[in-house]
């Protein structure tokens, strides 16, 4: 069996979007700046609709970050993002925060949900997790190598991964940082941190 890679387009408005379908990318992905963590994304709700529409309509996928780390502020949007998102039916939501993803299984549990990059997934044992948890995709951290990518597929045949072959490197998320491996060769977030903010 052949199995075809998927050309995944990142979209901060609409012209963007509809630019990435009519030159080749198979699929987007989309968010509003206030549900995700594409803060510069110049897409309203209505906005996403469209986008979806556009996409469907052209044989092409649209998936919609919703990649935000919520905070209590954020829980009452996540109805209202929902029931909007739902009637055009998404290719997916991008998900990062385990209550977020919880939540949407409750209350959409037709929506398929991947599981964000953000969430740092970069060993088999995160991605059964996912997998149990109902994630239909896992995108990896961007650090995983592809050695490891290879045992992840070994030991998680029936799940679909997604790994970046570019783009940015993170630093830093709450204590997830790379600086210190950059600058000192020592491993930040494994008890051997050169503090190298400080």
């Amino acid at each position: 069996m052949t199995h075809r890679s998927e050309l995944l387009m990142p979209a901060g408005n609409l012209r963007k979007l509809k630019m990435a379908v009519l030159h080749g990318a198979d699929a987007v992905y989309l968010g509003t700046p206030d549900m995700s963590l594409r803060t510069k994304s110049e897409f309203s709700l209505e906005d996403v609709i469209e986008g979806v529409e556009f996409c469907h309509a052209h044989g092409k996928r649209a998936y919609l970050t919703l990649n935000l780390f919520s905070h209590n502020k954020d829980v009452p949007k996540l109805d209202e993002y929902i029931e909007t998102v739902r009637k055009v039916n998404p290719d997916s939501l991008i998900i990062a925060d385990p209550g977020v993803f919880q939540y949407v299984r409750d209350r959409a549990p037709e929506l398929p949900l991947h599981i964000s990059t953000q969430a740092n997934v970069s060993s088999w044992l995160s991605v059964k997790f996912w997998e149990a948890q109902g994630a239909e995709l896992v995108v990896l951290a961007r650090e995983v190598s592809f050695n490891e990518l290879t045992e992840i597929r070994e030991k998680c045949p029936d799940i679909k991964l997604e790994a970046f072959v570019h783009g940015a490197m993170c630093m830093t998320y709450s204590g997830r940082c790379l600086l210190s491996n950059f600058m000192a060769e020592r491993g930040a977030n494994q008890g051997n941190c050169a503090n190298s903010c400080r």
